[in-house]
């Protein structure tokens, strides 16, 4: 049996994304460093499927109803680049709670989500701020999935289902930069991971525009992992616009 939870996330947060980090003034061997702190509006949801009870429960939620269920979120990321190599952080918290009644029982769903990147970048080709970069790292997953079963009928127990495990991967993937004008940057990125997750990938495209002190951050992301152990699948994705504004230094 399947179930699926399906949650939008108003989030404030420190970016999941990589902005150029161009200074005309900087020499190609210094290195800059990027904090990114941005709002993400996006919508979060996990698919599961377990053998052992087979078991379902699913929710839908609007994103007016998800700030009120909201337990907790933050997202940070830190990067440092030369010229041609770099190097970054990225922690993602998400806690996200949901009920729903159902036909004959009473649904809901706790979920506590962590996921950890942690990469090198080597720039292939074009200038500090243009071009191709590629990276590889680790990608770290810790997952805690809670669904409890409340029946109608007083007669019928209680159950909740605890699915949850944490995982590590190799991380890999690949950015590139156009320049648009003197202050204006496209930035597409791509990266997947592979090892004791069934696989995540994600994907995203931004615009920077170019200040004194940064950028400012407008654009797209989409990430999606699958996770299983031996009692249950799971697949987690996040979607949705960003805006916000990077700081260098």
């Amino acid at each position: 049996m399947s179930s699926k939870t399906r949650l939008a996330a108003f989030a404030i947060a420190l970016s999941v994304q990589a902005t150029p980090f161009a200074s005309h003034a900087a020499e190609a061997d210094d290195w800059e460093w990027m904090v990114e702190p941005y709002v993400w509006v996006a919508s979060i949801g996990t698919d599961m499927r377990t053998f052992s009870p087979p078991t379902q429960a699913d929710s839908d939620m609007s994103f007016s109803d998800i700030v009120d269920k909201l337990d907790g979120v933050f997202m940070g990321r830190v990067e440092g680049r030369n010229g041609r190599f770099g190097a970054f952080a990225d922690f993602i918290y998400l806690g996200l709670a949901d009920s729903h009644q159902r036909r004959f029982m009473h649904t809901s769903t706790d979920l506590d989500a962590r996921l950890f990147d942690a990469a090198f970048s080597v720039r292939i080709g074009g200038q500090r701020d243009t071009g191709l970069d590629l990276y590889g790292g680790v990608r770290y997953i810790d997952l805690d999935l809670t669904t409890r079963f409340l029946p109608d009928n007083p007669a019928l127990q209680p159950h909740t289902l605890d699915a949850g495990d944490s995982y590590l991967d190799f991380l890999f993937g690949a950015r590139y930069a156009w320049p648009l004008s003197d202050r204006w940057n496209l930035v597409a990125r791509g990266d997947g991971s592979v090892g004791e997750t069934d696989g995540t990938w994600s994907a995203s495209l931004m615009t920077s525009y170019r200040t004194g002190n940064g950028a400012w951050l407008f654009g797209y992301r989409y990430m999606e992992a699958d996770l299983a152990n031996r009692n249950s699948e799971i697949a987690l994705d996040l979607s949705g616009p960003a805006v916000g504004y990077g700081f260098r230094f």
